[in-house]
């Protein structure tokens, strides 16, 4: 393929996923090249987010996510966003890693961390707090708010019921803001109290 082609295939994004996908149905490796460069950073900031900040742990689940996706990639379907088909797919390996570790629960007590948040940026931040989600609440959550999803595409990425993607969605923003209102609770406890506006002039 030249590469003025290729170009154009990024410069005309209404057709460029189907374009490229039907490349890479004919053995086209660098129409698959483009589309990992168009999705990688999403995927891996979600799987992020699942894992609580595990970055090895996410890492290793988007480059399996894209190697099935290269591996099945025929068998998309045009119904659905090619970005809520590779969602599906990494929704489904993390569920599967987690089963095979054996994990009973991710939830944390914030403290126990030792969050200090002037050392750390909002999104490592909002990776801890993720901690204190169970894995359904954090799935929902970043799909929400993270990658901006309606519920109805959360519930077909995930095949969680409607009514639950909502419910947990509540859930999820209360105790992420409960968690928030606690630290700065301590924060603001911590702090020393000034006095210099009470001395007399």
């Amino acid at each position: 393929m030249e590469i003025k082609s290729i170009f154009r295939l990024v410069i005309t994004p209404q057709h460029n996923d189907l374009t490229l996908i039907s490349q890479v149905i004919n053995n086209n490796q660098q129409a698959f090249a483009l589309l990992v460069e168009k999705y990688q950073s999403g995927i891996r900031h979600f799987l992020r987010r699942l894992n609580a900040g595990d970055y090895h742990a996410a890492e290793d689940l988007a480059q399996e996510t894209f190697i099935i996706a290269y591996q099945k990639i025929h068998q998309y379907q045009s119904k659905g966003s090619f970005n809520s088909w590779l969602h599906t797919i990494a929704y489904r390996l993390f569920i599967k890693n987690i089963s095979k570790a054996n994990i009973q629960s991710y939830q944390l007590e914030l403290h126990e961390q030792s969050i200090d948040n002037n050392a750390l940026d909002a999104d490592v931040y909002a990776e801890q707090l993720m901690a204190l989600l169970n894995p359904k609440q954090r799935v929902v959550i970043t799909l929400s708010c993270a990658q901006g999803m309606s519920h109805d595409e959360i519930h077909k990425i995930t095949k969680i019921p409607l009514g639950s993607v909502k419910s947990l969605i509540k859930r999820a923003k209360q105790k992420i803001l409960q968690a928030v209102e606690v630290e700065e609770s301590k924060q603001n406890r911590a702090r020393p109290v000034s006095y210099t506006h009470l001395r007399a002039h």
